[in-house]
């Protein structure tokens, strides 16, 4: 068995690594962390192919496709995202239009172009990694990166209908995390108001889902809570209580 992880040199995506090593999976590892990279596959005891690759370059995404379509993916986890805290107003577009490119377009290329390659062969998983956040109606302060997540989640769960109607035997799956301690937020210029779950957590708990082919994977009782509240409160009150919650993160 073969995964290919995207951010996988800190965070959720390297502890999955090190879980899916663990069990037996052969890795290839992807981020521009060349260094932390290889200090992770110094510590698998599978096979493990390192690649320092910037995936906001959509180009990239289409090379990596070409580099391993041959090599069998039997996993992809589309990992690779960060996010931006601030007014809208204010942020920097160029950081905005990044974040896109990486958070939404090459994860909807990778997704594509490894599909495909699943579908002929009826056999494969992959995993993208959305957010909590992408069942809110709109996170203020924080609008595109919630925008970004709301369209993995979307995109997921469409991508697996249209499996579940051909009788195929491919399963996409959405993992929804609310706050893991990761260097997410010290990119993201925040600091979490509640008390993350580990990323280790997350990982054990989320290989544990997806081996039983869970679609949706809300790791975290107050996330799953976050998930029950998005169903029942009206998004007015919902979108007050993401301002105020955003405020104090400052």
């Amino acid at each position: 068995m073969r995964a290919l992880v995207t951010g996988a040199s800190s965070g959720i995506g390297y502890e999955l690594a090190k879980q899916l090593s663990s069990i037996g999976y052969d890795l290839v590892i992807v981020s521009r962390d060349k260094k932390n990279l290889n200090k992770l596959k110094d510590l698998l005891k599978t096979e493990v192919e390192v690649i320092d690759m910037d995936l906001s370059n959509i180009d990239n995404c289409k090379k990596l496709h070409e580099m391993l379509k041959d090599k069998k993916i039997d996993l992809l986890i589309n990992n690779a995202g960060f996010g931006i805290f601030g007014d809208f107003g204010t942020l920097d577009l160029d950081r905005e239009l990044n974040m896109i490119d990486l958070n939404v377009k090459a994860l909807h290329t990778l997704t594509k172009l490894f599909l495909k390659d699943m579908i002929k062969n009826n056999r494969g998983k992959i995993l993208n990694v959305a957010s909590i956040a992408g069942f809110m109606p709109a996170g203020p302060l924080m609008s595109t990166y919630y925008a970004t997540k709301a369209y993995v989640l979307s995109l997921t769960r469409g991508i697996d209908k249209e499996l579940r109607k051909q009788g195929s035997k491919v399963i996409v799956s959405a993992l929804c995390p609310g706050p893991v301690d990761t260097k997410f937020n010290d990119v993201a210029k925040v600091k979490f108001n509640m008390k993350p779950l580990t990323a280790e957590y997350v990982a054990k708990y989320t290989i544990k889902k997806l081996s039983k082919g869970k679609k949706v994977i809300i790791p975290g009782k107050i996330s799953k809570l976050i998930y029950l509240a998005s169903k029942i409160i009206p998004d007015r009150i919902l979108l007050e209580s993401a301002y105020r919650a955003q405020t104090k993160k400052i």
